[in-house]
């Protein structure tokens, strides 16, 4: 989820290699070499979003945002997805909450309708992947593959046959729940209605299985996430989500829970938002947002709708400084200790959220990841697992238990 509030967050350029790795550093030679040799995937960005909502002032008659231009602000476009390596990328099909009961899936419609204008105007730099074998061609005739995924299962309007219209507009995850709990799933976000996954939500999870759409265990509440794992026959993922025992966030996963999605064969892919990885960074969150609300509430007492807006922006501010790019690096050791180095990728959450590490601006800076994890040691193919082969195994095992509750079906 985001506002154009994020946008205003000018993002000042940096040199392409981290500090820590000047261009003439070997290992920042070798992690380049193998950032841009491995299949880069990104499985969580907001950048649909800014697309479908944000006006370019360019003429002053050209509605949305032109993701083919280069830009200051935000996280991703095209040049700097190239430039960041990014070889496929799962756009966001994000539903905010206020479009729930109805009106949900007309929201994914029109979002689903960004990406294909996208894909229309810049046939030649991206393309839409329906299969990990889509990816795989796309990225070897050096395009972008696009990737879509719904955020919020009240998108389908608990309806099975949209959720089928859906993949066959190219959708290939769908996270159950976003900060709401749903008339079939409990969101982390929300009060608890159904401990996890009531019958219909059990329905939904069998119905992705044998279509071949991947369950996104991202903003599900603990109790879903169980119900999940129960419940499933194919692999899962949490496609933007980071680790609990390092940042006590609900939207994070517990160890046991990260364990159980290896388990599962699934993958956690690690949330890049500032208040998902350190607890220090949410504690000065919270101190700024108090101080500025009691400068609010006593400089605008006598304007109840100025207060109102005011409080409202406030909601979104973060402190100036954000943790370092250690802190991410952190979350993915984390995982990796715990699950295995196949059971682990990135979800970034770019355009979604209002801070990232330093280090980690926007999407030009991936390499930088590739770096340190080979500063930690890790081994060059278990870099390649995590930055986007673990993901692309996920959908093929995905692809491949569709086709045997298919095949079962006829039988």
């Amino acid at each position: 989820m985001l506002s154009s509030f994020f946008f205003c967050l000018a993002i000042a350029a940096a040199p392409a290699a981290p500090a820590a790795a000047p261009e003439q550093d070997p290992l920042w030679r070798r992690a380049l070499a193998l950032h841009h040799r491995a299949l880069v995937v990104d499985t969580h960005s907001d950048t649909t979003s800014r697309m479908l909502d944000d006006a370019t002032q360019e003429s002053g008659l050209t509605p949305g945002f032109d993701v083919g231009r280069r830009f200051k602000d935000g996280h991703m476009d095209l040049p700097r997805m190239k430039e960041g390596g990014i070889d496929a990328e799962f756009f966001a099909i994000y539903v905010a909450k206020e479009y729930a009961p109805s009106g949900a899936a007309r929201r994914a419609m029109e979002m689903i309708d960004s990406v294909d204008k996208m894909l229309t105007r810049y046939p030649d730099r991206i393309q839409l992947a329906r299969s990990a074998g889509d990816v795989r061609r796309i990225a070897q005739r050096g395009r972008i593959a696009a990737l879509l995924g719904i955020e919020g299962g009240h998108a389908i309007e608990d309806s099975l046959g949209a959720l089928r219209i859906f993949w066959n507009l190219g959708v290939r995850y769908m996270t159950l729940t976003h900060t709401n709990s749903n008339s079939w799933c409990d969101s982390s976000g929300d009060e608890p209605r159904w401990r996890g996954l009531n019958e219909l939500g059990r329905r939904v999870v069998h119905e992705m299985n044998r279509i071949g759409m991947i369950v996104d265990v991202s903003h599900v509440s603990d109790d879903a996430f169980w119900a999940v794992m129960e419940t499933t026959s194919a692999p899962a993922i949490a496609s933007h989500s980071s680790c609990r025992a390092l940042c006590n966030h609900p939207r994070n996963m517990s160890d046991d829970m990260i364990r159980a999605l290896a388990r599962n064969g699934g993958v956690i892919q690690i949330n890049f938002n500032s208040g998902f990885l350190d607890d220090s960074f949410n504690e000065a969150t919270k101190l700024l947002r108090s101080r500025l609300r009691a400068a609010a509430e006593a400089s605008l007492r006598d304007d109840p709708e100025g207060l109102a807006k005011e409080l409202e922006r406030i909601s979104r501010a973060v402190p100036d400084t954000p943790p370092p790019l250690s802190k991410l690096i952190d979350h993915i050791d984390h995982a990796v200790k715990l699950a295995g180095a196949d059971h682990v990728g990135l979800g970034s959450d770019f355009d979604g959220v209002p801070s990232v590490p330093a280090g980690m601006e926007d999407c030009t800076k991936l390499p930088a990841i590739t770096y340190e994890l080979l500063e930690r040691g890790y081994r060059d193919e278990d870099v390649v697992k995590i930055l986007g082969g673990n993901t692309l195994r996920v959908l093929e095992a995905v692809e491949r238990e569709s086709r045997r509750l298919t095949a079962a079906e006829r039988n």
